[in-house]
């Protein structure tokens, strides 16, 4: 090795002669490369754009996914893509060849493509103008577009045209006024497969001493039959919502029970307040009282009556012990039980509305 000569006399080995290249640098004496702290060049990355809306999406022209397509989650759009979800789906609404179908929310189309399939006509219902759009691209040119009347507007506040069955993968958001709206419907449908939030389908199929048995419960089973059919993963939708799903089955009542759904709903409502508490702890309280006596008020009021001098409270506790439910709660109440309640509270001249 070469020498160095230090002013103490004494000898010791030069350093290691380095040498770059490549921004590395190469230790002659051990043979060894090691990497410098010399910043390297960096290359622009180029941004994967994405493919415009209809073009050049890949072998599915009308995966959203590929094309860019941005879903709206103020409108719930959760587009259902497992084929094996949609085919059950129809298969379960047993749609006849005479049949008109009304889709709520067709968002793609993946599900009318396969109602169009079935049914002699399908009424889609859209509020998104961008979906309707892919509806027409989709099914424009095609054998099925002749079968297809797509309408642009809320479900909520359109008209529905006459149907025989409804299918819909509904936005979360508007399930109960949604299914109130269907069962008002006239004429009568045949029945409707909707899919749902997963609680909100257990409460409307619960029935009385579950834990999920609640107003919604005894006021979609007063008005129709309700049955569920499937659960449904998450997984199955793009985008995935944040809760699991379930498709159920509602069959209107024909004919609808004779009664004043609006005293039902006011009892119903009472009731529910507080579910699990006794019905004679629920009416005796001084706010129920209060009400049922301006009910009473107003009801002889607009029907031209005599109006009585009466106790209110003394009637509603004859009344509870009459139909002995004074110490039964809300929650383990059957139909018939909630039935006999209102009549028996109107005959003695108290109501609900």
């Amino acid at each position: 090795l070469p020498l160095d000569t230090t002013w103490g006399g004494e000898t010791k080995p030069l350093a290691p002669e380095r040498t770059r290249g490549g921004g590395e640098e190469h230790d002659h004496q051990k043979g060894t490369s090691f990497r410098s702290n010399m910043p390297k060049e960096k290359k622009p990355r180029k941004r994967a754009r994405a493919t415009p809306l209809g073009r050049g999406a890949g072998s599915n022209p009308f995966d959203a996914k590929r094309q860019g397509f941005t879903f709206n989650k103020t409108f719930g759009q959760h587009i259902l893509k497992n084929p094996l979800i949609v085919k059950s789906i129809v298969e379960k609404a047993a749609i006849k060849p005479t049949d008109v179908v009304l889709e709520i929310g067709p968002g793609t189309g993946n599900l009318t493509q396969k109602l169009l399939e079935s049914a002699k006509k399908v009424v889609a219902l859209e509020y998104d103008p961008r979906m309707i759009a892919e509806l027409h691209k989709r099914f424009q040119g095609t054998d099925l577009i002749h079968k297809l009347q797509i309408l642009h507007g809320d479900a909520i506040k359109l008209k529905f045209p006459f149907f025989d069955v409804c299918v819909a993968n509904v936005p979360y958001q508007i399930s109960s006024p949604l299914t109130f709206k269907l069962l008002s419907h006239r004429p009568l449908f045949r029945c409707a497969v909707l899919m749902f939030q997963r609680e909100f389908a257990m409460r409307l199929v619960a029935k009385p001493g579950d834990p999920l048995f609640c107003r919604l419960s005894i006021n979609a089973q007063l008005l129709s039959t309700t049955s569920h059919l499937m659960k449904v993963s998450r997984n199955s939708f793009r985008p995935p919502p944040k809760v699991e799903s379930s498709v159920v089955r509602i069959e209107p009542k024909n004919p609808p029970p004779p009664i004043n759904f609006k005293e039902w709903d006011g009892l119903v409502r009472l009731c529910f307040s507080r579910k699990n508490k006794t019905l004679g702890g629920i009416f005796t309280n001084k706010k129920v009282t209060a009400l049922l006596q301006k009910n009473y008020d107003v009801y002889c009021a607009l029907n031209d009556m005599e109006k009585k001098d009466i106790n209110v409270k003394d009637v509603v506790k004859q009344t509870l012990q009459e139909v002995k439910m004074s110490d039964k709660r809300s929650a383990k109440l059957s139909q018939d039980d909630f039935l006999l309640l209102l009549e028996t509270f109107n005959k003695k001249g108290l109501h609900f509305t």
